[in-house]
């Protein structure tokens, strides 16, 4: 089982064919993904039965790295372990 805490240090580079590169910490992401969702006309099938932007945005999260947001027009996230100072 993973540590609660934990998974809130978790950092992601996201990639966006317009913005670039960013980190973001995981509740941005979440927020992020849940925006990029709203932009699409059609959901993906497999996160159409899910009710709101933000939980479809958690099962991505949680399955997939990358979202097409139109044909040959994606955006990405990774997740990365960002080390303490010191």
């Amino acid at each position: 089982m993973s540590d609660p805490l934990l998974r809130e240090l978790d950092h992601y580079v996201v990639l966006e064919p317009v913005g670039g590169e960013r980190i973001l910490t995981a509740a941005e992401t979440l927020a992020w993904l849940a925006d990029q969702l709203e932009t699409l006309e059609v959901v993906p099938a497999d996160l159409a039965p899910l009710p709101t932007a933000m939980e479809r945005a958690q099962r991505l999260l949680e399955t997939a790295c990358e979202l097409e947001l139109a044909p040959g027009l994606a955006i990405q996230w990774f997740a990365v372990r960002l080390e303490p100072p010191g």
